[in-house]
């Protein structure tokens, strides 16, 4: 049995196309296609139901200092109303899950991915033995992504245009509190919307009548493939390290100098000295995408990796994959080949991300 999200049977009355997802029953496009849906975010603005993430309260004597034991993110650094983007590490230095920690007036607020989510309260559980854990599944998650999300959200939360990027706060709308934060998934100026579960249907549709355009998890992948954003299960997983998949900027000084966490030991050499692969983007030439799986190697045939994430760029009108290579191979500029159909196709490392990001910092 699927799961469904709270905005199910207004999906539904939008004629959205319906596909499993995480244990979900979630919109993959609407009538308008994933197209327009991608150039409605970059463009305007594009709501997405997002309450298939697991949304998560942590209270206690030091929360903060507590997660910071399982995650290389500076968690305690954080000031009341801020978000940190982090990782739950493995012992050996690869990545259990990603996940956004938001510290709040009670502990901190987290939201992991749906489809770890059962994997991350249980570590959390464990890992945190002195602090609450409350998952909130009273409450749904909506995202709006675009140009024109401040000025869309404007009149419903006249607070939500003070917040800068990873800012945080909680505003009430309809006699709900919201918890407003003004990050997201696309590389575009936005909001994520944590409500109650009886608000997400008023809400979303208030956000729609005054412009916001319904978009699926199809344009939600091209978007966060452009934006150079990686995928959990497709470009991060056990087998990868922070660093190697791009993340150092999520570790701060202090942390590589401390450690203290899980894995610490590889991810602290790797930030000293660079790891031995590296996540890169490739501009494939033609117009046939590049899909995950598909075989990297140098011009003269020499294995370096494969595609981890790739696909059809709407807004630049070509294919983009990113995917694994030796870091003697990932410097931008340099000229590889993937093997598609069997036949070398020549590629070109190409810096992260393919389109710029639009952040309000």
């Amino acid at each position: 049995m699927l799961k469904q999200t709270p905005l199910h049977n207004l999906h539904l009355e939008l004629g959205a196309k319906m596909v499993p997802f995480a244990g979900w029953e979630m919109p993959v496009q609407y009538p308008t296609g994933i197209m327009a849906e991608h150039a409605a975010c970059r463009t305007g603005a594009a709501l997405f139901d997002v309450s298939h993430m697991c949304q998560l309260e942590i209270t206690g004597d030091d929360p903060a200092t507590a997660l910071e034991r399982l995650v290389p993110g500076g968690i305690t650094s954080l000031a009341p109303g801020c978000a940190r983007y982090t990782q739950l590490t493995t012992a050996e230095g690869g990545i259990y899950d990603d996940l956004i920690a938001t510290r709040t007036e009670a502990g901190l607020y987290v939201v992991v991915n749906a489809a770890m989510a059962d994997q991350d309260v249980a570590l959390l559980r464990h890992g945190l033995p002195d602090c609450t854990l409350h998952q909130l599944e009273s409450r749904a998650l909506v995202a709006l992504q675009g140009p024109e999300a401040a000025d869309i959200v404007a009149p419903l939360l006249p607070n939500a245009g003070d917040l800068r990027f990873m800012q945080s706060c909680e505003h009430a709308w309809e006699g709900h509190i919201l918890r407003v934060s003004r990050l997201g998934y696309t590389g575009e100026d936005g909001f994520e919307i944590s409500l109650p579960a009886e608000a997400a249907d008023p809400f979303a549709r208030a956000l729609i009548a005054a412009g916001a355009v319904p978009t699926g998890l199809g344009a939600r992948d091209t978007l966060r493939m452009e934006a150079g954003l990686p995928l959990y299960g497709q470009d991060i997983d056990q087998s990868t390290s922070p660093l190697e998949a791009g993340l150092g900027f999520s570790i701060p000084k202090r942390r590589r100098a401390e450690g203290g966490f899980p894995g610490a030991t590889r991810i602290c050499a790797e930030a000293e000295t660079g790891p031995a692969r590296q996540l890169v983007g490739l501009r494939p030439e033609g117009r046939a995408p590049v899909r995950a799986g598909v075989e990297i190697t140098t011009p003269g045939g020499a294995a370096l990796g494969h595609v981890t994430s790739g696909g059809f760029s709407p807004t630049l009108q070509a294919p983009i994959s990113m995917g694994y290579v030796a870091a003697d191979h990932a410097a931008p500029g340099t000229a590889l080949h993937v093997i598609l159909r069997g036949k070398p196709k020549p590629a070109t490392v190409t810096p992260l991300p393919f389109v710029p990001h639009r952040y309000k910092r």
